[in-house]
């Protein structure tokens, strides 16, 4: 166990919750220390100093103490910027949860994880907010972090036979891809089209700071969700109560064209 004061680091603001009569218990994502939750004394009280600074989807650099047990401390800070349209988009907020409470499952009590993931995620974030498709956003992050649950499928080659020049597959039975010759070793592989691989494939190596834009057909979006989703549901086993409100926004949605139709 152990105890540091003053402590300058970077964070995003993950969540908060009233505590006692006039405090708050604030949960950040630092780039140095993994997940937190902090004691902010006076927090809820009118006029509070720090107040815009822990607001959920506020960014910015805190110094405070740290203690690997329990709860810690931020005593002031600086630059700090909120994710405006995440801030007053359901439908964006929604998303930046479900990255980073995916996250949250995926690093557990590894700060060293998350001190390796941070600029991946903050740029995540970064780029929900300045309108790039939140959908195809968190499939990347959602495919990039299959590795720190102990999923590592092979998206390179085919799992058998090491081919990379024939139409894949996904197969959870193999970990990961198999090739049209080796189709037939299991018959509940995904049954995924060409396009759904490809960008499986992409999202696992891209880098989202050297990301310009992406935009995906509204079929292969719905493909790669579907084929994420019984990814995760079959081989990660994580529940994150941000994914059940996007799922029912799709419902929504086909609700609504149904009735335009």
């Amino acid at each position: 166990m152990g105890s540091y004061s003053d402590e300058e680091f970077t964070g995003i603001v993950v969540s908060r919750q009233d505590y006692r009569e006039r405090d708050m218990l604030v949960t950040i994502l630092t780039d140095r220390f993994g997940f937190k939750t902090f004691f902010i004394r006076g927090a809820r009280k009118r006029g509070f100093r720090m107040q815009a600074a822990i607001l959920p989807f506020t960014h910015g650099t805190y110094i405070g103490k740290i203690n690997d047990d329990g709860l810690s401390f931020i005593t002031t800070t600086r630059e700090v910027a909120q994710y405006q349209e995440i801030s007053q988009d359901i439908e964006l907020n929604a998303y930046a949860s479900y990255i980073l409470g995916l996250a949250r499952q995926a690093f557990g009590n590894q700060p060293d994880l998350a001190s390796l993931w941070f600029t991946q995620l903050a740029t995540a974030l970064q780029l929900i907010d300045e309108d790039y498709d939140p959908a195809i956003i968190t499939n990347i992050i959602e495919v990039k972090l299959l590795g720190c649950f102990g999923v590592q499928p092979n998206w390179q080659a085919c799992a058998v036979c090491g081919r990379d020049d024939l139409p894949f597959d996904y197969s959870e039975m193999y970990g990961g891809l198999l090739c049209q010759e080796h189709w037939h070793l299991d018959e509940h592989r995904l049954h995924l089209d060409k396009r759904t691989i490809y960008f499986l494939r992409q999202f696992s190596v891209v880098d989202l700071t050297k990301l310009n834009s992406i935009s995906l057909k509204e079929t292969t979006k719905h493909n790669l969700r579907r084929a994420l989703d019984e990814i995760y549901n079959s081989q990660v086993g994580v529940y994150v109560k941000a994914k059940k409100f996007i799922d029912q926004m799709g419902s929504w949605d086909k609700i609504l064209k149904n009735k335009n139709n």
